[in-house]
């Protein structure tokens, strides 16, 4: 089961979660850039290690390693998290994580299975990292964790070879793809970040819940974050860049009179401090949100039903991602668990003839936007690629990582993981491309006509979705869901909108996609996070609001309680 959700689901463990930031430096970069840093003893010690390993680490009666990478993630944040006008957590941490990549036997063939090399570290400790820039210390982790992902390797490798005498394989794929080297060297930058002054701006910030009564809960966390990336391979590619990001998270809950739970939040990312708005204008895009969740506390509740929808570019581009997004993914293809609904599909068309989809993780943003997608290197140490997957409905191409895939011999980029996780091909900044696009008051005309057409009662207007969820195995069911946030019910007779809730689209991949039938010209972007097999990876789309003649909804699942017995202190009389 793969998901995608916004930023704000993973606050709790946003430590924990890699490569989301945005960079804030163009690539390449000189080599000489080298000398500019102060931690270039890190990226030293692992390039001295990996020569010490690919020459001397070999086991008796068995093969060396052909090929080695290190990756090591150091990852330093400050946190903020605020309630009603007060501090409820401020946190300062930092850590280095390592992931180490062994592969026995060659580009053909190695121990790698479903594009997947072996060599996870059992122990958690084993690839925790010493801060100090000391080499010994560092070579001391990287010397534990290799020779361990070796042996491990050389078991994977060894089982692999066993399990093909009885496996019936359909074509012979190469095991991991041959790719140029790099070198790059990014600027030193700095987090620049007053803890003191930011729990100022929280508790104001915050204090702007206190104003609702309906509200059971609020909270808003800043985050000030900084990683920096230090990769090595036996191939010469050595790269270190740093990221930083500013993130600003609200989130409110309120409960309906049939004690149902409705939640809201917004989330802005930024990449300088210079660009972050003022309190006053982040306050009144906070009580913006508040309100909007307090209405929705009298929307109608709807039963489960199929009719026309519209949605919003956010929306949109949710649905994407979970119904057509990681059915392109390269290792989907190769593997016999998963569906592989495109892997035969090259050249035909699959989605209507309009749309073309791309993934592009060298656009840092669009229109002013951040997108969180961006990187100039995948987890792999390739370049990250723009990849046209599908050219005016047909398909053309896959999402790749180091693994082959029929017919696709070389990476493009895209594999990618959070710490620790073995990289698969995964989506970066995907976007939706219409070449016949509508203004937003005719796609509601459209949808007003398509109701009429049907002989529906009303049509949905989709605003904002929370997030979604497919899956793509091959041993269940191909379908995917998406909870929207904010949704309309639309009258055909007088176009009235009115707020509805407690229903999420649901259905199958082929069948959603090609029923859009009109496309709109307000391309706008969702960030989240993506979570599957490597990892929860930072994500972005950019798509159009669309169409569809008809999108099937099934009631939402949550326990209903009760409303609160008495109102917020800060509402009751007899404490004033």
């Amino acid at each position: 089961m793969h998901s995608i959700k916004p930023i704000s689901q993973f606050l709790s463990a946003l430590f924990f979660i890699s490569a989301f930031l945005i960079p804030q430096t163009a690539f390449p970069l000189a080599e000489k850039e080298s000398d500019k840093r102060s931690d270039i003893a890190v990226i030293n010690a692992m390039a001295d290690e990996l020569e010490r390993s690919q020459s001397k680490l070999k086991l008796e009666g068995y093969q060396a390693p052909y090929f080695i990478s290190y990756q090591i993630k150091d990852n330093a944040y400050t946190s903020i998290q605020g309630k009603y006008g007060a501090i409820v957590d401020s946190d300062i941490n930092r850590i280095r994580r390592l992931y180490v990549d062994v592969r026995v036997g060659d580009y053909e063939f190695d121990n790698s299975v479903r594009g997947r090399s072996g060599g996870v570290v059992p122990f958690h400790d084993a690839s925790s990292v010493p801060l100090d820039n000391d080499p010994d210390a560092i070579r001391a982790v990287l010397w534990q964790v290799t020779d361990y992902t070796y042996k491990e390797a050389l078991t994977q490798y060894f089982n692999k070879k066993a399990a093909i005498v009885q496996e019936v394989k359909d074509k012979d794929i190469m095991s991991f793809t041959k790719e140029d080297s790099h070198t790059f060297y990014g600027p030193e930058l700095n987090l620049t970040f007053d803890t003191a002054e930011w729990e100022d701006k929280v508790r104001e910030l915050s204090s702007v819940y206190k104003d609702y009564r309906d509200l059971i809960n609020g909270d808003i966390v800043v985050t000030a974050q900084k990683e920096t990336v230090y990769f090595v391979n036996t191939e010469g590619t050595r790269y270190v860049r740093d990221e930083v990001l500013y993130s600003i998270d609200a989130q409110v809950s309120t409960r309906a009179e049939d004690g149902k739970k409705i939640s809201n939040y917004r989330n802005f990312y930024y990449v300088t401090p210079e660009e972050i708005p003022s309190v006053n204008a982040l306050k009144s895009m906070v009580k913006e949100m508040v309100d909007e969740t307090i209405r929705m506390r009298d929307a109608e509740v709807l039963q489960p039903l199929s009719v026309p929808a519209l949605l919003e570019p956010e929306a949109a581009g949710v649905v994407f991602h979970e119904a057509i997004g990681h059915r392109l993914e390269g290792e989907r293809q190769i593997d016999e668990n998963e569906g592989q609904t495109f892997r035969e599909k090259v050249g035909e068309s699959v989605i209507p003839p309009f749309l073309s989809i791309i993934d592009d993780p060298t656009l840092k943003s669009f229109e002013g936007k951040h997108l969180m997608g961006y990187y100039p290197f995948d987890d792999q140490g390739v370049p990250g690629e723009r990849v046209l997957l599908v050219e005016d409905g047909v398909l053309r191409n896959f999402l790749l990582s180091r693994t082959p895939v029929n017919g696709f011999e070389r990476s493009n980029g895209h594999g990618r993981a959070s710490y620790g996780r073995a990289p698969i091909a995964r989506m970066s900044n995907t976007i939706i491309e219409s070449d016949s696009t509508r203004t937003k008051e005719e796609l509601k005309e459209l949808l007003i006509e398509e109701v009429k057409r049907q002989n529906k009662p009303f049509g949905l207007l989709i605003k904002s979705m929370r997030g979604g969820e497919t899956n793509t195995s091959s041993y269940n069911f191909q379908a995917f869901r998406a909870t929207p946030v904010v949704i309309y019910k639309v009258d055909p007779k007088t176009g009235e909108e009115s707020l509805v809730r407690d229903i999420e689209m649901v259905g199958t991949p082929l069948v959603t996609i090609n029923k859009i039938i009109a496309t709109g010209d307000d391309y706008a972007v969702f960030n989240g996070f993506c979570g599957a097999e490597s990892g929860y990876v930072p994500i972005s789309t950019i798509a159009p609001s669309i169409l569809v003649s008809e999108m099937e909804f099934q009631r939402t699942s949550s326990k209903k309680e009760k409303l609160p017995l008495i109102p917020p202190p800060f509402f009751d009389s007899t404490n004033k």
